[in-house]
């Protein structure tokens, strides 16, 4: 689930190099959340106009997440 978030991300950006994502413990609704960072520069790029990108990436997560019979949410930190 991290290498799905950071491939998507280092494909949006100028710098893949500034991608991390950290993962948090599970919640007790057994929830996963994953942090995005990038660049300053790209976090535009990231979230993308009103949101449509980070929204796009927040549903791709979740749809793999099922999969995967788990729960997560996609949080992009600055």
């Amino acid at each position: 689930m991290k290498d799905l978030l950071l491939t998507i991300a280092r494909g949006l950006v100028d710098d893949p190099d500034a991608v991390t994502v950290t993962q948090d413990e599970p919640a007790e609704d057994g929830t996963i959340v994953f942090h995005l960072r990038v660049a300053a520069d790209d976090m535009g790029r990231v979230i993308g106009k009103q949101g449509r990108i980070a929204k796009a990436m927040r549903t791709v997560m979740r749809a793999a997440a099922t999969r995967q019979d788990a729960k997560v949410s996609v949080e992009i930190d600055d």
